[in-house]
């Protein structure tokens, strides 16, 4: 009877034991589980950073998002390269934005934007920590202002509306005018607010920002009564910027047939962040710079803008450093076209290189691809009828 008892008792304990570890071979399996999921989400989100770049693009409605949309698309290759676009405050502060926001490595700014930010800003070294990947896409600088006023010194303390923060008349403008010594008041307003305030007479002038022929002028009317302000191409703008003319046919309402006016133009900049050799932001900037590189040609064919046939990989920008992996990619291509071309196209190769190098050392050259192109013809038609050695 003892016995039976004990063994009931005994049975029972076993029992309540296995209760009791039952939620606890549970809460491990759970556990495990877990802990398998929380690898393969570390795994994941490991893989889909490696080769992901953030690109500080611009204002929403600016020209620049509609590139950074293209490089986007065209560069995207999965796990292996991906691209994000980011609209920001504007193309002039998107240098702070490469300097100080996280995940940003690349940027599209104006040439110009390093005069404010290493001379104002006080940010001396600033050319160390930026350098340049493409010379971009060149804006010329309309100046369009009441026909009282003749040339820029005219404008000497009037109103002149140079648009609002981020948007380049506003940089580019006001150092236009503290270059040459020209004091004015300047008034946050830009696009067809700033026409508006030009045709009631609250402002003089205003300053306007693209390239030729832009958006805001391509599809206004003959306007009696206003015109373009000159900036003559004087050694206060060597430093960043090109001769330029705003030619009749680009606003053939505007100015009569066969006018032009003396301008400036400031190169726009793809840039990126100069990060250590060997580190992981660097590599990852290298294989952004490598992507866009192999897919330009792509990006140079229709349905994408037209802007891209006028893009030279070579083309250098004034005050900037090239990137150094540029350097190292363009060095390789030469020598892939030399390896791969007949004597003849080798020796148009070299011809072209030539020439572009000859260019670049220049205190002038043409503000656009189609120029730079009529004018390599020309040096080729010229090279052809001299006598031979």
């Amino acid at each position: 009877m003892r016995r039976d008892l004990f063994g009931t008792a005994l049975l029972a304990l076993a029992t309540c034991l296995l209760i009791s570890l039952a939620p606890s071979h549970a809460a491990f399996a759970q556990a495990r589980s877990e802990a398998a999921i929380a690898t393969d989400e570390t795994s994941i989100r490991a893989r889909m950073n490696q080769w992901t770049v953030g690109l500080a693009a611009g204002l929403p409605d600016g020209g620049f998002v509609r590139f950074a949309s293209e490089m986007a698309r065209t560069m995207d290759d999965g796990d292996n390269m991906r691209l994000i676009p980011m609209v920001t405050r504007g193309t002039t502060t998107n240098i702070v934005d490469l300097l100080y926001l996280r995940g940003v490595d690349v940027a599209i700014t104006y040439a110009d934007a390093f005069d404010f930010y290493s001379k104002q800003s006080g940010l001396a070294n600033i050319s160390d920590r930026i350098r340049y990947a493409l010379r971009f896409f060149i804006a010329d600088i309309h100046i369009y202002a009441r026909d009282e006023f003749k040339s820029l010194q005219d404008l000497r303390g009037q109103k002149i509306a140079v648009g609002t923060s981020g948007v380049a008349a506003a940089l580019t403008g006001p150092l236009i005018f503290r270059r040459l010594g020209i004091d004015v008041q300047t008034v946050p307003v830009g696009g067809p607010v700033a026409l508006e305030r030009l045709r009631g007479g609250q402002v003089a002038a205003m300053v306007y920002v693209a390239a030729k022929p832009g958006e805001l002028f391509n599809g206004l009317k003959a306007e009696p009564g206003y015109h373009f302000v000159p900036v003559p191409y004087t050694k206060e703008f060597w430093d960043y910027y090109y001769p330029s003319t705003i030619k009749a046919e680009n606003y053939p309402a505007l100015l009569p047939p066969g006018s032009s006016i003396d301008t400036i133009a400031v190169p726009s900049v793809l840039a990126v962040y100069n990060w250590k050799p060997g580190t992981d932001r660097a590599d990852r900037v290298n294989r952004f710079v490598e992507t866009l590189f192999n897919n330009l040609a792509r990006l140079q064919e229709p349905p994408f803008h037209p802007g891209w046939k006028d893009i030279n990989l070579g083309a250098e920008v004034p005050g900037w450093k090239r990137y150094p992996y540029v350097s190292v990619l363009l060095e390789r291509m030469k020598k892939d076209d030399a390896v791969g071309a007949t004597p003849n196209a080798a020796d148009s190769a070299l011809q072209r290189r030539r020439f572009d190098a000859f260019l670049a050392k220049q205190p002038k050259t043409p503000a656009s691809g189609a120029e730079r192109e009529q004018l390599y013809k020309s040096f080729l038609d010229w090279k052809s009828r001299q006598p031979r050695n």
